[in-house]
């Protein structure tokens, strides 16, 4: 495993989920929370945490970088990184995003909306970290 590529790979993969959830939640869906404003914290309040968010976020795609580097099969970057994208993508709507809509008191129209936003989220970043991951070539 290149360790190197790993950390990079997470970098990048971080820096496309962000600009992801900024476009899809921060834009194209933020409307559709409103009603919901006594479930989510306001803007100002998820400021507060942001820091935190970030850093627990690029861990936790590190660590996703390195699974797929330990998954790798060889083949096209891209393709390799859209596929697992993809499959992080439906992991994620199936156990975090319906457990939320079962947890949290929010409607089916926004559970959609964040479930299509997360999985076109990972599937990007799984695209980037797919790009920029490069295995060891032995010497």
């Amino acid at each position: 495993m290149n360790y190197g590529r790993v950390v990079l790979a997470g970098l990048a993969g971080a820096v496309a989920y962000f600009v992801c959830g900024g476009v899809i939640s921060g834009q194209l869906i933020a409307k559709e929370y409103k009603p919901y404003e006594g479930v989510y914290r306001s803007r100002e309040a998820i400021m507060h945490y942001f820091p935190m968010g970030i850093a627990a976020t690029f861990i936790a795609i590190i660590i996703l970088a390195a699974i797929y580097a330990k998954g790798y099969e060889g083949g096209s970057g891209a393709l390799e990184g859209l596929r697992f994208g993809a499959l992080i993508g439906i992991f994620i709507v199936f156990a975090v995003v319906a457990d939320e809509y079962v947890t949290l008191n929010i409607g089916a129209r926004l559970a959609a909306f964040i479930a299509l936003g997360r999985f076109i989220g990972w599937l990007i970043t799984g695209l980037v970290i797919g790009l920029v991951y490069k295995p060891v070539t032995p010497s």
